[in-house]
């Protein structure tokens, strides 16, 4: 184990990385019920999507941990499958099997943009001011789920149109009235993960999901009343897996010559934002944690791009999304929640391979994994998120030209709740304030296609 995951020189031990694995799979084993929660929406069997989801974690998980030695878990990105459904489904007119067909070639995409080292020279490109944001701007997000996921901020809605303002709807946010055990079980779990991590207890942020899911029992919070059967799952699977091969899949795709300029459009939007998230959760954790170590960034200045660890933790988050396509699920991507792993010790691939066990005995033990509440686990997100935030120290915030594309790579992205939409808005507000400057030559060039692309990606998107 020793040999082959390299712990010593990666600063860590075994019993560290296991606890870190199970850390992130808490913290994200959510997605094993609400992406088929979301995707059945579709027609989708709920079961198929359920199997497909923790069959593509697995595989995608088992490729980050053992090709490409790193501590990231990977599964069905939240925000892809509500596009997935409620925009290219609903919205579009598509059926699930011929979205599933631009999911995979979505995944085929980001394949060849990695191995032609264009993620990579994207990579290079970001300047160290936006490298800081989107570092500090994830842990806001982290947080900021945590938050949401237990319902801690409101957002009240009323008839604005009526009250003459020309809308059809506002939110007001505020913050939930302590009046209900999910609130209450979070702020346990909260002060727990706080106080462990402050005192540096060993797997202290683990050790808090356990305990607050424990107490939750009697709050009635942890139950096993919505407990799942694995017998109709397993029955269902055929019905999604390999199913874009079928005659339901790419031949009724490509059926209509007409709506190709859409498909095309669809599947840019899918890699845009698949893309983007992956090297955002990349350069957030990677950097402040030395995962990708300085001889990776001495590798990319000599033009040869991050050493092997990076190009092979970005070719496995490119063949992931296509997996999880063939095996019935929406885009496959780097969970930003193994952040939590990270911040728990995890440094190598073992910390994946955890990951990766607990995904396939979760699907025989989804009774027990379903009944852990998302309030046992949000506190975690809330601390990690705090921790991931310190990167914003090393911004020059009394600097309008940086403060600016800073608030946005990062603040914003916890606003627009998306890691892609956050490092949108660095990229184009920074070309605008160094064009202001008259220093548009020094943006890499780079920097201006993909601002350009995300502009074009907003539009496509509001055709859409």
């Amino acid at each position: 184990m020793e040999k082959f995951f390299h712990l010593k020189e990666n600063g860590t031990t075994a019993s560290t990385e296991v606890m870190a694995g199970l850390t992130t799979f808490f913290a994200m084993s959510y997605i094993i019920i609400v992406n088929p929660q979301i995707l059945s929406q579709t027609g989708m069997p709920w079961g198929g999507v359920f199997l497909a989801t923790i069959i593509a974690a697995i595989i995608g998980t088992l490729v980050m941990g053992l090709f490409a030695n790193v501590p990231y878990a990977q599964a069905a990105g939240m925000g892809l499958n509500a596009f997935f459904t409620y925009t290219v489904c609903f919205g579009l007119g598509f059926s699930w099997q011929q979205t599933l067909c631009m999911v995979f070639l979505c995944g085929l995409i980001n394949i060849i943009i990695t191995v032609t080292k264009i993620r990579k020279m994207i990579i290079k490109a970001i300047p160290e001011l936006l490298q800081n944001a989107i570092g500090g701007g994830i842990g806001l997000f982290v947080a900021y789920v945590g938050f949401l996921n237990v319902g801690f901020f409101t957002f009240t809605t009323k008839d604005a149109k009526a009250a003459g303002k020309g809308l059809a709807t506002a939110a007001t946010p505020g913050l939930a009235v302590m009046n209900n055990p999910t609130i209450w079980l979070f702020i346990i779990g909260l002060i727990l993960a706080i106080v462990f991590t402050v005192l540096k207890v060993r797997g202290g942020m683990l050790l808090s999901i356990i305990i607050t899911a424990i107490i939750g029992i009697p709050m009635g919070q942890t139950t096993m009343a919505n407990s799942v059967s694995i017998a109709d799952t397993f029955a269902q699977l055929p019905q999604t897996f390999g199913v874009i091969f079928t005659k339901d899949g790419f031949p009724a795709l490509f059926s209509d010559v007409s709506k190709l300029p859409i498909i095309l459009l669809t599947i840019f939007a899918f890699s845009m934002s698949d893309t983007f998230d992956t090297i955002g959760t990349f350069i957030g954790t990677g950097r402040r944690t030395g995962i990708f170590s300085e001889e990776d960034e001495k590798a990319l200045e000599n033009g040869s791009g991050f050493s092997s660890k990076m190009d092979k933790a970005l070719f496995a988050d490119s063949i992931a999304t296509s997996i999880g396509a063939i095996c019935g699920t929406s885009n496959t991507t780097t969970y930003v929640e193994s952040s939590a792993g990270i911040a728990a010790g995890g440094r190598t691939g073992l910390t994946s391979v955890v990951v990766a066990i607990c995904f396939a005995l979760s699907a025989f033990l989804s009774p027990i994994i379903s009944a852990v509440p998302s309030a046992a686990t949000a506190g975690v997100l809330v601390v990690v998120g705090c921790m991931m935030a310190s990167s914003l120290k090393e911004i020059e915030w009394g600097d309008i030209s940086e403060a600016i594309p800073a608030f946005f790579a990062s603040v914003f992205m916890a606003f627009s709740y998306s890691i892609s939409y956050g490092i949108a808005g660095g990229f184009i507000t920074y070309c605008i304030i160094k064009t202001c400057k008259k220093q548009a030559k020094d943006v890499h060039p780079v920097i201006w296609v993909v601002a350009i692309l995300f502009i074009l990606d907003f539009v496509v998107t509001a055709i859409l």
